[in-house]
């Protein structure tokens, strides 16, 4: 079951409607995150959120004052509502609004889904996930915007069913089309900085417990052809955690097997967990 909230109410997501004049309908315009419920809590709400308004300033949604001031507390009442999921996901959702004033919003249209989790699968865990090529660059990588069809469009044309598409342009590696990208090679997890995508919630965690557990890692974008060679290859996300990845379209990653870095990370991450916990 998931609740949503819009219009100052709490309401079963099926009942939830969008005019069909709002820019996010009309042109696509409309920013989200994603923060993880385990039990009853949220998994860094702050760094999400924060990350939210950046995307929402970014995308020109002027919302500051609904982020600041009203937010936190239509979550935090959320999660008492009888419909929201003790083990799920907070969606807040911002978008255009009717007015396109050359670029810039001034009447967005705030909701939040409660919404079930479709977790990893335990196949996945099990043998690793498989991405599809995707040769073109995500636009705007710096905002978490709701407009997924680059990556989508690269999943329909593939030839097999995969997880999700990877981002490939010009011989680079950046991110996949929900999560962050991490590949182990030469004694390295590298991994492509902040500059070129999402800045990863999940993915800033895992480079911390890296470093603590003594690994070397290296912020640049892996080349398309450090693959052949790489030893293993993992994703990093707020659904999936750390996923294994043991092949990129028809490229096998290491032995084809989940190794043991993304193994040694995603235990690291479990344990880190109960201390990102907030109400």
């Amino acid at each position: 079951m998931s609740v949503c909230y819009m219009n100052g109410k709490y309401l079963p997501v099926t009942e939830a409607t969008l005019p069909i004049t709002d820019m996010a309908v009309q042109r696509g315009v409309a920013v989200f995150e994603s923060i993880r419920i385990y039990e009853g809590r949220l998994f860094a709400a702050e760094e999400h959120l924060s990350r939210f308004a950046r995307s929402a300033e970014g995308a020109g949604i002027e919302a500051q004052s609904i982020i600041e001031r009203e937010l936190q507390q239509i979550i935090s009442r959320g999660l008492k509502e009888a419909g929201c999921p003790k083990d799920g996901l907070v969606k807040p959702y911002l978008t255009g609004g009717d007015i396109n004033n050359k670029g810039h919003f001034p009447s967005p249209r705030l909701f939040v889904i409660f919404d079930e989790i479709r977790k990893t699968s335990e196949e996945e865990r099990k043998n690793g996930a498989v991405l599809e090529p995707n040769y073109t660059a995500r636009p705007f990588p710096l905002y978490k915007s709701t407009n997924y069809l680059f990556g989508l469009i690269a999943m329909a044309q593939g030839k097999e069913q995969a997880h999700e598409s990877l981002y490939m342009p010009h011989g680079e590696i950046t991110e996949s089309m929900t999560n962050n990208f991490f590949l182990c090679h030469s004694g390295k997890i590298i991994t492509a900085p902040t500059g070129r995508v999402l800045a990863g919630v999940t993915r800033n965690i895992v480079l911390e417990l890296a470093k603590k557990l003594g690994f070397k890692t290296e912020e640049r974008c892996p080349k398309t052809e450090e693959l052949k060679t790489a030893d293993e290859a993992f994703i990093t996300g707020t659904v999936n955690e750390v996923l294994a990845v043991t092949k990129i379209g028809s490229s096998v990653i290491g032995d084809g097997k989940p190794g043991p870095v993304s193994q040694k990370l995603y235990e690291a991450f479990l344990r880190e967990l109960p201390n990102r916990l907030t109400e």
